[in-house]
């Protein structure tokens, strides 16, 4: 098993418009073969400082995930809204 911790910085003005693609995102990503769970955390000092840490079956997985066309497609709407690219370190035990 893996962990994914992807760190993004959110463009202020636009916490509404990443909350509503998270939710596009979590229906998205829970059918996807080796997903297991994932967790939002925000900054307690910035609110515009968000981690996703999302747990897979294994990297394999993950590296499909992360190429797969939904994901661009998503990309395609979160992207514009951060003030930086999003950070994506993998974790494992």
């Amino acid at each position: 098993m893996i962990h994914v911790l992807i760190e993004r910085y959110i463009a202020r003005g636009m916490l509404s418009t990443y909350e509503t693609n998270c939710v596009t995102a979590l229906q998205q990503i829970c059918g996807v073969s080796g997903y297991i769970s994932g967790e939002t955390f925000i900054d307690k000092h910035d609110e515009n400082h968000r981690y996703v840490l999302c747990k897979w079956r294994k990297i394999e997985d993950w590296e499909t995930w992360y190429r797969s066309r939904d994901r661009m497609e998503l990309m395609n709407t979160i992207t514009p809204i951060l003030e930086h690219p999003e950070k994506i370190t993998v974790l494992e035990n």
